[in-house]
């Protein structure tokens, strides 16, 4: 064939199968009320629907999912007065949710990493070893310590709370610990791995929404959660010395009934440790995120057919539904604290957080046609002229933002969206864009009394917000040291893009 005839084809084929995106000429100029008009229609329906409706009205809040559907349908209105055409503002919002797949993936692999690890043993297992070693003068920094560990397996902070945070809760009470300290112990090292676990949404979700590598997303993080963490060790070692208990842990009939029931539906060993070694292995390494989950998955599902009691029907049956302790047919009576525990996860565990992504979205890829976040945010911070004021600017926003909506899957996605092109004009790394995002976005929730998260945490350990917060000592040690690294400029991998720019 002729070359040329063949380039014409080619092109006329290319042309078929191409969005036609073409704009009307008589479109409207961008201008900061157009660009405000959709953002403050969000603003409004978030203050209305998540807190003035439940706080004030005792009303039921509104749906996220709906929140979003509304003020994309607003958004998408917007444009068509501004002159916009449908299919330029529909390959807006495909682009959009093409680059959010891949983080679709992973969030669907984390249901089948907690069913997994959870009928292999692994979670049981590292649980029973954490609760065993308590004893009253470590109480509080084992209370810490040990849902550090559970987090980070499991990536959920109140998945974590609900399930060994009750259990260390009542065995403060019984040896006469501090309930206070306890519980912001407890709820700090919650946040701990919902914070930095590859498991948790909010951190797969924080680095969808700044378009960074999930490892990349973790190594940023670990920056300014490492030193919060450890500091916060130190102080919770001294404070039971302080205060300490007066009895033993493993005195307490709860305790012990625990522990008896999950041994006797699991095997422990060694062996279990492999498929979170497996994931710890891909994070330093900075593998593939979604080939390292699915082979941490098959070798815990390997693993739960050589060392525990259950068919290949139950683990299916887990990674698509989740483990549930009816599976161990063997035990006649499974106490509530270690069902809470252990039924969880499967391949649908994460939908409502995949489905309000996907709702996000939407609203933000028809708003990114007319560039409205980078607009608004360019004139509300016009103070930031400089890389730490920036970085302070973001820290505010999303502290603003989560205070406002009680929800981090609204504020990564609305916050990041804002100060991705501000970033990038200022040359900071979009890692620090989506460490700052969960620095006063992830680790505010716990300390703001009228949160969804605050609510929650009165209502499941016991203990009144004005008890705990000021010992949540992670959250309130970590709101110090972002700002303070922004400022000097530490951790901030500024030589990354300079490096790239000689």
């Amino acid at each position: 064939m002729d070359e040329n005839v063949f380039k014409t084809c080619l092109y006329k084929t290319r042309k078929l199968i191409e969005p036609t995106v073409t704009e009307s000429p008589k479109i409207k100029e961008t201008t900061f009320f157009r660009a405000l008009l959709p953002v403050l229609f969000l603003l409004i329906l978030l203050v209305y629907g998540l807190i003035v409706r439940p706080l004030v009205f005792k009303q039921p809040a509104f749906p996220l999912e709906i929140v979003f559907i509304l003020s994309a349908a607003f958004a998408v209105t917007v444009l068509f007065w501004m002159g916009h055409e449908w299919e330029a503002i529909q390959h807006s919002i495909v682009q959009k949710l093409a680059k959010a797949i891949p983080a679709f993936f992973i969030l669907f692999a984390i249901g089948l990493i907690i069913s997994s690890w959870m009928i292999c043993g692994t979670i049981p297992m590292l649980v029973y070893y954490g609760i065993k070693i308590i004893n009253p003068t470590f109480l509080y920094v084992l209370a810490f310590l040990v849902p550090v560990v559970f987090s980070s397996l499991t990536g959920t902070s109140w998945g974590s709370v609900g399930t060994i945070g009750v259990v260390i809760i009542g065995i403060s009470g019984a040896v006469g610990g501090d309930a206070g300290i306890t519980a912001g112990a407890v709820i700090g090292g919650a946040y701990f791995g919902d914070k930095l676990s590859p498991l948790s949404d909010t951190t797969n979700l924080a680095a969808l929404a700044a378009e960074v590598d999930l490892f990349d997303h973790i190594q940023s993080m670990l920056i300014t959660t490492i030193p919060s963490a450890v500091l916060a060790t130190i102080l919770f070692f001294a404070l039971g010395f302080i205060y300490p208990p007066a009895q033993n842990a493993m005195s307490t009939a709860s305790g012990v009934q625990f522990l008896e029931a999950l041994h006797s539906i699991f095997n422990f060993n060694i062996a279990l440790l492999l498929p979170p070694v497996i994931v710890l292995y891909g994070s330093i390494k900075k593998k593939p995120p979604i080939p390292t989950l699915i082979t941490s998955v098959l070798a815990a599902a390997l693993l739960a057919l050589i060392f525990q009691n259950y068919t290949i029907s139950d683990v299916v049956q887990s990674l698509y539904k989740g483990y549930h302790t009816d599976m161990a047919t063997w035990v006649a009576n499974v106490p509530e604290s270690v069902a809470t525990l252990t039924n969880r996860g499967g391949l649908y565990a994460l939908n409502e957080a995949i489905t309000i992504a996907f709702m996000i979205f939407i609203y933000i890829g028809a708003i990114d046609h007319i560039n409205a976040m980078s607009i608004v945010v360019h004139r509300i911070f016009f103070f930031a002229k400089s890389r730490a004021t920036t970085i302070l600017a973001s820290l505010l926003a999303t502290a603003i933002t989560n205070s406002m909506t009680s929800n981090q899957y609204a504020t990564s996605f609305v916050v990041g969206d804002a100060f991705l092109s501000k970033y990038d004009e200022m040359k900071i790394p979009r890692k620090v864009l989506s460490r700052s995002l969960e620095d006063t976005g992830t680790m505010l929730e716990s300390v703001v009394p009228w949160t969804t998260t605050s609510v929650f945490m009165v209502a499941t350990l016991g203990v009144p917000w004005a008890d705990y917060w000021h010992w949540q000592l992670l959250s309130l040690i970590n709101f110090i040291v972002a700002p303070t690294l922004a400022i000097l400029g530490i951790g901030c991998f500024y030589h990354e893009i300079d490096q790239k720019g000689k």
